[in-house]
């Protein structure tokens, strides 16, 4: 096998374990802790944490310890994530959140540093494109890491399974929009999961995670010498005050400021489904164990919806699947406002992700790939504004997630979208006034190495 494809494998694999646990941890926060909102605390927390390490901490790892080294670290801080989660506590969960906010930047740069590098060494020994090695490189990643999503919610409903309770009629009063700002899990006839069943869900997660970390250690060369001016040419990042500046100046182009909603919804969105979906609506009335389920059906149709949507995107243009993505959400909104969630109506709450799946695939592939054509210029500040304003979308979703109902936070959602599409539709006039006759989608080949970067 060809040493580079080699990499990317050990690189994908080893992302595959670490975010199976990660993955399916993140999903059980709010319903697995939610006394005093420890959980969704925890995720603010984690994601405020990330805004603050995007800015300045992957340039400096990456060129001190080199990528191999940077990975492995930054992993460990997700194990550290899943021990905590053992004897969950304001003095264990916050500390370890940040600490896996502080490594999901560097882990995801060094990530996005190595496989470039593979790619366009091996383009240079057998004299192709570039851009084209490193595009299938990035295929072949996303195609093993995206199946992290069925993998870490299928475990924990297995393992939460074996204690699972039915639940009456009576019970699910207080789930759905207007839920009673309860403790969901003890209210309803699902019971809280045993200790023991809880231990065994953290200790599969924290061996995948160690597993994770071994599997780079041992099997990911590190950049070889007659790549040096390859990585001196990419690690060759601006420092901390000039990224700080750069980010902040990029907000004088109109263009950047009109997108900002777009950007902070699609965190509010994703956080909601996580954080309050899960809660009041699955683990509420049919029981926790049924959170993997419903998530595995949420990443299946985001990880197919992506890859259809990044290959018709050429034939329908940006704007037709903002519009589907726009409906389809506004529709899942009215109606989780409208539906009195019930044991017996099952299919729903798997109809109600799966929508939601297909609507957050065009809001990740399609926004990244216009911020890609809009900024092509200034591609860094751009994507630096995308990490700050989706990540700040994820830190309000969680952060007001136990101090709001949820009526309340689905008619802020609907806000959102509406002023999102609105400011959206500024940004095309002005695209439109500014280079009439251009193609609404070009440059493609972008789409795929940015289109997770922003997550942790």
């Amino acid at each position: 096998m060809e040493r580079n494809l080699k990499n990317v494998l050990v690189i994908s694999f080893g992302f595959l374990l670490l975010f199976t646990a990660y993955g399916g941890l993140q999903n059980l926060q709010s319903s697995l802790h939610s006394e005093e909102g420890l959980g969704v605390a925890s995720l603010s927390v984690l994601y405020a944490a990330l805004i603050l390490s995007s800015m300045f901490l992957p340039p400096i790892l990456i060129k001190k310890l080199g990528c191999k080294w940077t990975i492995a670290g930054s992993m460990c801080c997700y194990i550290a994530f899943s021990l905590g989660n053992f004897h969950a506590s304001w003095y264990t969960l916050i500390p370890t959140s940040v600490i896996l906010g502080i490594g999901g930047a560097p882990l995801w740069s060094a990530k996005c540093t190595y496989l470039t590098i593979a790619g366009n060494s091996y383009a240079e020994k057998a004299g192709k494109n570039g851009k084209d090695i490193i595009n299938q490189y990035f295929g072949v990643f996303f195609l093993i890491f995206q199946s992290s999503g069925i993998w870490g919610n299928l475990i924990s409903s297995l393992v939460f399974g074996q204690a699972s309770t039915k639940v009456e009629i009576s019970d699910v009063a207080c789930c759905g929009a207007h839920d009673c700002m309860t403790n969901t899990t003890n209210t309803t006839g699902s019971a809280e999961p045993s200790n023991s069943l809880i231990y065994i869900l953290l200790g599969i997660y924290t061996a995948s995670g160690v597993l994770a970390v071994l599997l780079i250690v041992a099997f990911l060369d590190q950049i070889k010498s007659n790549q040096a001016e390859t990585e001196k040419e990419i690690l060759e990042t601006p420092s901390f005050w000039s990224t700080f500046l750069a980010t902040f100046q990029h907000l004088k182009d109109k263009r950047q400021c009109l997108l900002i909603p777009l950007t902070i919804y699609s965190g509010l969105e994703q956080g909601f489904l996580s954080g309050d979906y899960t809660k009041a609506y699955v683990t509420c009335a049919l029981g926790i164990h049924y959170v993997g389920y419903v998530m595995i059906c949420f990443s299946a149709v985001n990880s197919f919806c992506s890859l259809l949507f990044g290959k018709i995107s050429q034939f329908t243009g940006r704007k037709l699947l903002f519009a589907l993505a726009a409906v389809t959400n506004t529709a899942c909104i009215i109606a989780l406002l409208l539906w009195k969630p019930h044991a017996k109506q099952l299919a729903v709450f798997f109809i109600f992700p799966a929508l939601w799946g297909l609507s957050d695939a065009i809001w990740q592939t399609q926004t990244n790939g216009l911020y890609g054509i809009l900024f092509e210029k200034h591609k860094e500040a751009a994507f630096a504004n995308y990490r700050l304003w989706e990540s700040l979308g994820f830190v309000i979703a969680f952060g007001y997630s136990t101090k709001l109902q949820i009526y309340v936070k689905l008619y802020i959602l609907l806000s959102t979208l509406v002023l999102c599409m609105v400011m959206y539709g500024a940004v095309e006039y002005l695209e439109a006034k500014s280079s009439p006759g251009t193609p609404p989608a070009t440059k493609k080949e972008d789409i795929g190495p940015l289109t997770q970067d922003t997550h942790v």
